[in-house]
């Protein structure tokens, strides 16, 4: 799975990548609004966490063009900005979730997990394809009720193929 983390905190968003990249994600960085919509325009992701304070911008107006475009992206708010005008405003504006600063990283984890499985899977933990069965929460998949040994990169191309299917 493919995240865009658009955060100017360097040292956060190191961290978050150092962790995720750990839990099985796929990590890009962006630290600006510009070198973000860049990246959007240039790929697609299936999460984007998405800070609200950027030197160049506000990180809402990233939002709004993702919606503007019809963009798919799951977006997770992560600010330091945490009244209660600000969570609404995002997620009215069409965020998925909102996570304030200070978070736990398994925390943030947990969410871009629930996230992608509501918008990939029906909020399933279990995918079921012909004699294929994958447990998405626990990276976990069978065929015939037999365990496949996969890889990082066999695990997440399986993932594709079998979302891509819907």
């Amino acid at each position: 799975m493919k995240l865009l983390i658009i955060e100017d905190e360097r040292s956060l968003a190191e961290s978050m990548i150092e962790y995720l990249s750990k839990e099985g994600y796929s990590c890009e960085v962006a630290s600006t609004v510009i070198n973000a919509t860049d990246k959007i325009a240039m790929h697609q992701y299936d999460c984007i966490l998405l800070d609200i304070t950027l030197p160049d911008g506000n990180g809402l107006a990233v939002l709004r063009q993702l919606k503007s475009e019809n963009k798919t992206e799951g977006i997770i708010i992560i600010s330091a900005k945490d009244s209660l005008n600000d969570r609404i405003n995002g997620l009215k504006l069409g965020a998925d979730d909102y996570l304030p600063k200070p978070f736990h990283l398994p925390e943030l984890s947990a969410r871009i997990e629930a996230l992608i499985r509501r918008k990939n899977f029906q909020g399933s933990n279990i995918i079921s394809f012909k004699e294929l069965t994958i447990d998405v929460s626990a990276h976990f998949a069978t065929v015939n009720n037999r365990h496949l040994a996969l890889t990082r990169k066999e695990y997440d191309l399986l993932i594709f193929s079998v979302n891509g299917r819907n």
